[in-house]
């Protein structure tokens, strides 16, 4: 018999509409951040239980990232068909009050932070989904493809700046809001699905792009809605509109 257990330890009340995303930040675990519908990404430390910053933004966010060194970055992207930029670096005092604040989290001063330092219109529809591939970033719209591009921001002009587009890693049939990808721990590759239930695997370290895999059974036919690689990208699961999830295992070749 399987026996389950289960703990409350805390919610967090901000948001006004359905949360699509959260991310950990990966050198200050106590901190995540999440996007959602009502026009904000919200940065929270969770051991606390306070909200330190709100950031808004035009439309619905739809996916967000931190800088995989940068602690100070975000990307967020969203339903304004743009994927923006975002620093907390000027509102670092905030961020180390939350780790020491002792009163209720409803009374922390949470700040709200109005515009980004960089904004790129990279797709011309809806954008579901961004990750930080070191200092350049990814990210899908509806447009068959995964963009991989770099962002030049303007020191002395927060918000302006040019995005140089660098490869695209083509998906089929990939044409409809809200599929998204993941990537393995290393970046070394990418596993999107398509609105035929078929897995693309691409290298993310080579140029021009690879296609590592393409991943496809009979029965699974279904939108593919969001997939998760693991450590070393020998496992991919992905999950589909019609509830069902699929495992897909790298088989060694000699």
């Amino acid at each position: 018999m399987l026996r389950t257990m289960a703990w409350y330890v805390q919610s967090f009340v901000g948001h006004g509409d359905p949360i699509n995303e959260i991310r950990t930040q990966p050198l200050k675990p106590s901190l995540i951040v999440s996007a959602s519908k009502d026009e904000s990404v919200r940065l929270w430390n969770v051991h606390i239980g306070i909200c330190i910053l709100i950031f808004a933004g035009a439309g619905g966010h739809r996916n967000e990232d931190f800088h995989p060194s940068d602690i100070y970055r975000i990307a967020s992207c969203g339903m304004d068909n743009t994927v923006k930029i975002w620093s907390t670096k000027e509102f670092c005092t905030y961020v180390e009050k939350s780790f020491t604040w002792t009163d209720l989290p409803s009374e922390f001063p949470t700040k709200y932070v109005q515009f980004p330092v960089f904004l790129a219109s990279i797709h011309s529809n809806y954008v579901d989904c961004n990750r930080w591939l070191g200092d350049f970033i990814l990210s899908k719209s509806v447009d068959n493809e995964i963009v991989l591009w770099e962002p030049k921001m303007k020191e002395q002009s927060p918000g302006e700046g040019t995005a140089d587009i660098l490869q695209k890693y083509p998906v089929p049939n990939c044409d409809s809001w809200f599929i998204k990808f993941s990537c393995d721990f290393h970046y070394n590759s990418a596993a999107i699905g398509n609105r035929e239930g078929k897995i693309f695997v691409w290298e993310l370290q080579s140029s021009p792009p690879v296609l590592i895999a393409r991943l496809s059974h009979a029965q699974s036919k279904s939108p593919n809605r969001q997939t998760a690689t693991s450590f070393d990208g020998s496992t991919f699961l992905c999950c589909c509109e019609d509830g069902t999830i699929w495992h897909w295992d790298a088989v060694p070749t000699n």
